[in-house]
C-alpha cells in the first residue's frame, strides 16, 4: 500500500499576514503627526514587520471628517494596485490592540541615488526636474529639484488620481529590486482640489502612453457596480469616489500631468 501523498503547506499571503495575523506592538514612531506603531505581525508560521496607525490616535483636521485617514491610507493601496504600478506597500484595514487602524507592511529603505536635490541656478541639470526655488537662509535661494525618474512620474499620476495633499520628500521610499514605494496616505480624496507634492517636474507636460492606459483602466474599474469602485465605497464617501474617477476623467481629456491650482499651497510644508 502506497503512502498517502503529502500535501505541502499553503504559503500565506501578505494580505493574510497583514489582516489575521497577531499583532504586537514594539514601539512607537515619534516623528509621525498620528499615533503610529511600529509592529510585528505573525500567522501560521510567517512573520513580518508592519506600522500600525489606529483611527484612536488620529488627530482632528478642519478639512477631512474625523476616524477617517486610515481608510484613506487602505484607498490609496487599493488604487495603486488597480494600476499594477505597485506604489503603495500592502495595506488593510484591522482591529487591533488600541483599536480599529490601518496595518502596512513595513518597508526597508535601500540606497538608490538621489531623489531630490537643492541645486545652484535657475535651470535643472539633465536627468532632473525643477520643482521651484526655497530660501536657503541669509537671503539666498537654491532650485529644489527632483529625479527625472519613472518610478516618481508614475507616483505622480497616482497622486493626482487620489488627491494626495501631503506628498512630502521623507514618503518615497526607495526599496529592494528598485522598486519606489509611497507611504503616509491619510490626507487624500478629498472632493476638494487639494493636490500638494514635490512632484511638480511633469506639470503640464503630455502624460506617457503607459499612463493612459492605466488611467482608462481605472475609468472602468471606478465605473458604477465594479470591482474597485465597490472596494473603495466600503472605505470612502459616495461623492469622493465619484471625484477620484472626475479626476481620472479629467486626466484623460487633458492628457497632461495637473499643474498647481493657485487656490492651495502646492507644496507641502515641511516639504521632506
Amino acid at each position: 500500500m502506497s503512502a498517502p501523498e503529502r500535501i505541502p503547506p499553503r504559503s500565506v499571503t501578505t494580505a493574510e499576514l497583514l489582516a489575521e495575523g497577531e499583532l504586537t506592538v514594539r514601539g512607537r514612531i515619534r516623528d509621525a503627526s498620528n499615533a503610529a506603531l511600529y509592529c510585528t505581525v505573525s500567522y501560521d508560521g510567517r512573520e513580518a514587520t508592519c506600522v500600525y496607525k489606529p483611527v484612536a490616535g488620529e488627530r482632528p483636521l478642519w478639512d477631512f471628517p474625523d476616524g477617517t485617514l486610515a481608510q484613506r491610507e487602505v484607498a490609496a493601496y487599493e488604487v495603486s494596485e488597480a494600476t499594477g504600478w505597485g506604489l503603495v506597500p500592502p495595506t488593510v484595514l484591522r482591529d487591533g490592540p488600541y483599536g480599529e487602524g490601518m496595518c502596512q507592511l513595513w518597508v526597508e529603505v535601500v540606497p538608490d541615488g538621489e531623489l531630490l536635490a537643492l541645486v545652484e541656478g535657475e535651470e535643472p541639470e539633465p536627468g532632473w526636474k525643477a520643482i521651484g526655488l526655497v530660501e536657503v537662509g541669509d537671503g539666498e535661494t537654491a532650485l529644489l529639484v527632483h529625479a527625472d525618474d519613472q518610478r516618481l512620474r508614475r507616483l505622480a499620476v497616482l497622486d493626482a488620481v487620489i488627491n494626495n495633499a501631503d506628498r512630502k520628500g521623507g514618503h518615497l521610499l526607495p526599496a529592494a529590486e528598485g522598486r519606489l514605494y509611497g507611504i503616509d496616505h491619510g490626507v487624500t480624496f478629498n472632493v476638494e482640489n487639494k493636490l500638494r507634492t514635490l512632484l511638480w517636474g511633469w506639470a503640464g507636460e503630455p502624460l506617457t502612453g503607459e499612463a493612459v492606459e492605466v488611467l482608462k483602466g481605472l475609468k472602468d474599474g471606478l465605473s458604477e457596480g465594479a470591482a474597485l469602485a465597490t472596494r473603495l465605497a466600503a472605505l470612502i464617501s459616495p461623492a469622493e469616489v465619484r471625484a477620484t474617477r472626475a479626476r481620472v476623467e479629467a486626466l484623460l481629456e487633458s492628457g497632461r500631468h495637473p499643474e498647481p491650482s493657485g487656490e492651495w499651497p502646492a507644496i507641502p510644508w515641511p516639504p521632506v
